[in-house]
């Protein structure tokens, strides 16, 4: 069985800013795979081509088989890839369920509204179904922007900072959610600079810079690595 996600060679540049770099590598279905790299290593910008925000200037990404390099953002969404953002921005008049229904797309009616629920209760915010998205708290935003990925049904879900800003308590409120999703099955790249949050939740960890795959394997394995902490964390090799 082919893997989930598999990119390969995939390179895109803005004049001499190098975003990818020859980047290759294969998520297996229901991986896992955190990944870090000092701010402008290109971390976002590979979330931005997986998603199709981006369209790579050379390589290819596949998604189950399928050649998705040329497809569009929301023929990529039907095809089975949901993402949340660094800063959320839900519609801030329309009710939290609102939104989500959003990210709901083409469903049926009746299945629409039976996924949006599911997808509130879990990421812990169906009791504020009714609320105004505007009135939220940056973790319940967070909350939300994950339930409206979770409502589009995908089978790779790409997280983007989803813990920065928040404190260390509703980080673990998040971690627990990404957690239960890991459990059901659910395939993610996650980026994140709290290592820590990383480190207890993936599977595999990847450590990246200037665009380019420094290291990929066993999380601590990788922190521990001489040049990761040298690029990522500024410590001198010896």
């Amino acid at each position: 069985m082919p893997p989930l996600l598999q990119l390969r060679g995939v390179s895109k540049s803005f004049g001499q800013v190098v975003v990818a770099d020859d980047l290759s590598y294969d998520l297996e279905s229901g991986e896992v795979l955190g990944v870090v790299g000092p701010n402008g290593a290109g971390k976002t910008s590979m979330l931005n081509l997986i998603s199709g925000n981006l369209r790579p200037d050379q390589g290819q990404i596949v998604l189950n088989g399928r050649d998705i390099t040329r497809l569009s953002v929301h023929e990529r969404a039907r095809a089975g890839i949901g993402r949340t953002f660094q800063v959320p921005r839900p519609f801030g008049g329309m009710s939290v369920f609102e939104n989500v229904l959003v990210g709901a797309g083409r469903q049926p009616k009746a299945e629409r509204l039976e996924t949006c629920v599911e997808a509130l209760d879990r990421v812990g915010l169906l009791a504020r179904a009714n609320a105004i998205a505007g009135s939220l708290n940056l973790l319940d935003r967070k909350r939300l922007d994950l339930a409206r990925a979770l409502a589009g049904r995908p089978r790779l879900l790409l997280l983007d900072e989803i813990a920065g800003g928040l404190t260390e308590a509703e980080v673990q409120v998040l971690m627990d959610s990404i957690r239960e999703l890991k459990s059901a099955g659910l395939a993610i790249i996650w980026i994140e600079h709290i290592v820590q949050a990383l480190v207890s939740v993936v599977d595999r960890l990847m450590a990246t810079n200037y665009g380019r795959k420094l290291l990929d394997g066993e999380p601590r394995a990788v922190m521990a690595s001489p040049e990761v902490r040298s690029v990522y964390l500024g410590h001198s090799v010896g």
